[in-house]
């Protein structure tokens, strides 16, 4: 079996997830993951997929098809990744936004070792001042003898410079 991992973009309209799905699925192909979105005015996402080799051929002729409907579509072959080590830890922050936040969180995750597997940020409004407030959640790993601890206290050391709330 060959895992694939389908990367997705183009002008958002209704219809390019089915249609996504259908090339998939004429090619005998299993839609495993995905990770799908409206962002700034374009789909965008990944998919993972899993198929019989030799039907590899046969999936990138489907999205060929979606891809001239406009929908950029790339194939790439999934890592072999070996079962990760180590814990997870989810975190979240909220602040009033500023350029940085994102270079500096992740500088400070990246720089105990811990890796990033999910992040995700968004804008909303303060409620009294409809000022602009930066949200960000990301799932980490943390490599074998990381604590918790230890990445909640690289956190907060930068949550006054960025001024945030770090959960």
């Amino acid at each position: 079996m060959a895992l694939l991992v389908l990367s997705v973009s183009g002008s958002d309209r209704p219809g390019l997830t089915q249609a996504l799905a259908a090339a998939v699925l004429s090619a005998g192909g299993n839609w495993l993951e995905s990770h799908l979105s409206r962002l700034g005015g374009l789909y965008v996402g990944s998919v993972l997929v899993e198929l019989d080799q030799g039907r590899v051929e046969a999936l990138r002729a489907a999205v060929s098809a979606v891809d001239a409907a406009g929908l950029e579509v790339r194939i790439a072959p999934a890592a072999t990744a070996e079962a990760a080590a180590g814990e997870t830890l989810a975190f979240s922050l909220v602040g009033q936004d500023r350029p940085g936040i994102v270079n500096q969180v992740t500088r400070a995750v990246s720089g105990i070792g811990a890796n990033i597997e999910t992040f995700k940020t968004w804008l909303s409004k303060e409620s009294h001042s409809g000022a602009p407030l930066f949200h960000m959640s990301a799932n980490l790993r943390l490599p074998v003898g990381l604590s918790a601890a230890k990445v909640q206290a690289a956190l907060e050391a930068i949550s006054g410079e960025i001024m945030v709330d770090v959960a």
